[in-house]
């Protein structure tokens, strides 16, 4: 990984039009260092994961407010496996509830981030999580 940045892919998915918090993260991250994807608000769980390939990134950072968070990111998360990417790390960010946190990583998602994280703790996320 020493040789090029992290690609990172940031979807909304599902019928949530709220993209700023996306785009606040994406804009860190890409002051990071980190080369960044936005795909847009009103992604499919499909349309995320060819996404992902087509772009061969090492992340998909998902962005949901929409309560949706149950269903969208197990399928992304399936989607992903199912085309051969095992090694993607996937992360959500937005109003997850405190106890649907262990079923999203037991569904696959390494990384849960609410309200009030700090951009650098997800940096560090994902800096740490990505070798």
């Amino acid at each position: 990984m020493a040789d090029r940045k992290i690609r990172i892919l940031v979807a909304k998915p599902g019928l949530d039009g709220h993209d700023r918090g996306a785009k606040v993260v994406a804009r860190a991250l890409r002051d990071a260092g980190f080369e960044v994807i936005y795909t847009g608000i009103r992604q499919t769980p499909a349309m995320i994961a060819e996404a992902a390939l087509q772009e061969d990134v090492d992340v998909v950072g998902l962005s949901i407010l929409s309560g949706a968070h149950m269903t969208l990111c197990p399928k992304v998360v399936d989607l992903l496996r199912g085309q051969g990417q095992d090694d993607v790390t996937v992360l959500v960010g937005g109003i997850i509830p405190d106890e649907d946190v262990a079923p999203l990583q037991a569904a696959g998602v390494q990384g849960v981030f609410g309200p009030g994280t700090s951009t650098q703790d997800i940096i560090e996320f994902i800096r740490t999580a990505v070798i």
